[in-house]
């Protein structure tokens, strides 16, 4: 599959990069907000317009010879944003008129050497559509007047400019692609994994808490598999998330799990389990999502042992009991030790996510869980399964019919779950079992 043009948004804080992304995009995919600086990393969208399809990258706003840690960071992805784009579109702000930070811009966008295309925003109205021509003074070609908000000026004029020379593409499928979401609290070192994945500093790290507030989507191939793997940002307590931005990237990161085949939970190894990391357990679980437990930072453990693998497995196993059918893996982000398992490991749990089983097989397996361990009666009666299906995967779903649903109790239900594991696997998913009373159409999952 050949790639897709790469399209860099860039310009200085707040002038409606992100606005302009999302009507790009057709979806509010960016985090929008009045506060400067919200994007921080690229976060790169697929757009198609008039069957050309490109992918475009948003940028945290740039302002030149800021010393603050995170401004730096956000200028040095901008920077590779360019390096790394076949073409710019540079935002200005129609309504501000140009700023001495667009000059600085301009200087740097000159010397990348790629076609750029200057997109004056903010023109809702005529009085704002006259101080397009004041931009000519960047010296960077016609400037066009848009408006991101509205989807209205010259939109389409800018889009046809920047894709003159795109192929057009015909009915190309993707290729198949494992996705996989790198979850967990903050600072538990998720940014890193990317980017010890990536061998590049494809998202920028910070000791700062909640610095990932955008879910970031990077493309790799290992061995014969490709995957999409999607950094998020730092899910905390819902009582410790401010309204507004962070509740944005939390939503986000949750929307990711939702949106992925296989959800790295990342665990710090020195902090170990917390009540947070349980509850983005559920969420991952209740999302029906394939799970890895990757206890990250294990090269900071001191004194390792032959058995400390085996007790911290231990330990898992008792504070997160529900978890027992998801692989744990040891690894270290910084010395990248046991890395390539997130791989090799996805690939099996994915696997699992969408194994089918034959509904003879099937069958065969529920009664003779049935004839080992008949269920207990209740009031008199007892639960009898005259047939069990498979419904569907990702995740593994069940249909038992039976005589009464309100016979088969909890703890049976987990009874047959196990059998299910035992005989056939579903290693790292989760599996849902459905009870329909014979000849009732009304399905009631567990």
């Amino acid at each position: 599959m050949k790639r897709k043009p790469l399209v860099a948004i860039v310009g200085r804080p707040n002038v409606g990069k992100s606005t302009f992304v999302n009507r790009l995009a057709g979806a509010r995919n960016s985090i929008v907000d009045d506060l400067p600086g919200v994007t921080r990393d690229r976060i790169y969208f697929d757009v198609e317009w008039i069957n050309k399809r490109f992918t475009v990258i948003d940028t945290g706003g740039i302002i030149p010879g800021d010393e603050d840690d995170i401004m730096v960071s956000i200028f040095d992805q901008a920077k590779l944003a360019c390096e790394e784009a076949d073409k710019i579109i540079f935002l200005v702000d129609g309504k501000d008129g140009i700023n001495p930070v667009d000059y600085d811009i301009a200087n740097i966008l000159r010397q990348t050497d790629k076609p750029v295309y200057l997109a004056v925003n903010k023109c809702d109205n005529q009085e704002s559509l006259l101080m397009v021509n004041d931009f000519y003074e960047l010296s960077l070609g016609e400037p066009v007047g848009i408006s991101a908000l509205h989807g209205s000026g010259g939109v389409g004029d800018l889009l046809e400019l920047v894709t003159s020379d795109f192929e057009v593409f015909e009915n190309e499928e993707d290729e198949n692609k494992i996705k996989i979401a790198i979850v967990g609290r903050p600072n538990a070192g998720k940014s890193s994994i990317v980017n010890a994945l990536l061998n590049t500093d494809r998202v920028i790290v910070s000791d700062v808490s909640g610095t990932t507030r955008d879910s970031i989507d990077s493309y790799i191939k290992y061995k014969d598999n490709e995957f999409i793997i999607v950094d998020t940002a730092g899910i905390r307590k819902k009582s410790k998330v401010d309204y507004g931005v962070e509740k944005f990237a939390v939503d986000r990161a949750i929307r990711s799990i939702r949106d992925c085949d296989v959800a790295i939970l990342v665990i710090d190894a020195k902090e170990g389990i917390s009540d947070q990391d349980k509850k983005i357990s559920s969420i991952i679980t209740e999302s029906g999502k394939g799970l890895i437990v990757a206890i990250n930072k294990w090269d900071l453990i001191e004194d390792k042992k032959a058995n400390t693998i085996n007790q911290f497995e231990k330990k898992l196993a008792s504070d997160i009991p529900f978890l027992s059918f998801a692989p744990k893996i040891f690894i270290s982000a910084v010395t990248k030790q046991r890395l390539d398992q997130i791989f090799t490991e996805s690939i099996k749990v994915y696997e699992q996510c969408v194994k089918r089983v034959s509904t003879g097989l099937l069958n065969k397996i529920i009664n003779e869980a049935y004839a080992l361990n008949p269920p207990t009666s209740f009031k008199g009666k007892r639960l009898k399964i005259y047939y069990t299906t498979q419904a569907k995967v990702q995740p593994p779903t069940f249909v038992l019919f039976v005589n009464n649903e309100e016979l088969l109790k909890d703890s049976y239900k987990r009874y047959i779950e196990n059998k299910l594991r035992e005989a056939f696997g579903f290693y790292g998913t989760p599996i849902r079992i459905s009870v329909r009373n014979r000849g009732d159409k009304n399905n009631k999952s567990k």
